[in-house]
């Protein structure tokens, strides 16, 4: 029997991030979401939304994954200048980035040991620590 309240999950999260759930929104949120966690572009999310006959802009889709950050929902990953993903897991984590295939993988945050860290200037505080390693086939 299929959910009678397909988008009932995608409500409850934009609610509860304090983002108003627009039809654009909610169509997003659902792709973005009920395939659990994962790292997305903006492209690949319009291509998603138009293969799944949502009318959506790019434009659109660039401002909702911008608003979906800013209200906790997703993490931004800037892999180049130019090059950011969208991560649905907002869990202390780092990623592997495998240039070829441009593709993400996730790294458990305790997987990563920094053994020092740099003087924070005055008046600042470290909000979280990124790290990307970056792969290639070997030679």
């Amino acid at each position: 029997m299929s959910n009678p309240r397909p988008y009932a999950a995608s409500l409850d999260r934009l609610r509860a991030a304090g983002l108003r759930p627009t039809r654009q929104r909610l169509a997003l949120a659902k792709l973005l979401f009920d395939a659990g966690d994962r790292h997305v572009t903006a492209e690949q999310l319009h291509g998603e939304a138009r293969d799944a006959g949502i009318r959506v802009s790019v434009a659109t889709v660039y401002n909702t994954l911008n608003q979906f950050t800013e209200a906790g929902l997703l993490r931004e990953v800037v892999v180049d200048p130019g090059r950011a993903y969208f991560d649905t897991n907002t869990s202390e984590h780092h990623h592997f980035y495998t240039e070829e295939s441009g593709t993400l993988e996730d790294i458990p945050g305790d997987r990563v040991v920094l053994a020092a860290m740099p003087a924070v200037p005055p008046g600042k505080a470290i909000d979280r620590v990124d790290v990307i390693l970056r792969l290639k086939a070997k030679s």
